[in-house]
């Protein structure tokens, strides 16, 4: 009786496990998901694949006023910070937090030379990456840290640091080739 039991006590304990764990499973998967869908939403509207009245983006959320006047607030991902980079020669704007749907940057569809490092050195773009028809280079880098950039184009380059913090705006355009 006592094996018995024992025996059913264990089984009990295997399945509340697995379970536990397929469900944990199941919830990375979704919030995966989740992420992977708000990026693409991101992308659709700074490549005007997508339209809205307004769409903009905080450190913590994606902010669109449907052209119907609905409006819809998405979560960001915990662990990734959204920012839009338009290096410029001629002309800026100031800018805060990026307006997908609005903030225009001067160097269309150009190709940069981007390096981007984290403050203990970690590489984390090496690449050359292209504007999007809005001006601005978009990424999506690690939350709460402190990054140095060089930007490269046609002889032009510009470094500088810029941070991801929750206070931190989310569109950069302040740099200037020189």
């Amino acid at each position: 009786m006592k094996l018995k039991m024992l025996i059913s006590t264990i089984f009990s304990v295997v399945l509340m496990t697995a379970c536990s764990e397929e469900n944990k499973n199941e919830e990375n998967s979704s919030i995966k998901n989740e992420s992977r869908e708000i990026k693409e939403l991101v992308q659709d509207y700074s490549a005007r694949n997508v339209t809205a009245e307004s769409a903009s983006i905080t450190s913590k959320q994606l902010l669109v006023k449907e052209i119907d006047g609905n409006e819809k607030v998405y979560d960001l991902p915990k662990d990734e910070f959204f920012v839009s980079i338009a290096p410029y020669i001629n002309e800026t704007h100031p800018c805060e937090n990026h307006s997908l749907t609005g903030c225009q940057g001067e160097m269309v569809s150009e190709q940069f030379d981007v390096y981007i490092e984290d403050a203990k050195g970690n590489v984390l773009v090496d690449d050359t990456l292209k504007t999007e028809e809005n001006g601005f280079i978009d990424l999506w880098l690690p939350r709460e840290q402190s990054f140095n950039i060089k930007i490269e184009h046609q002889g032009k380059a510009i470094e500088s640091e810029f941070s991801t913090y929750e206070n931190d705006g989310t569109c950069i355009t302040t740099m200037k080739l020189i």
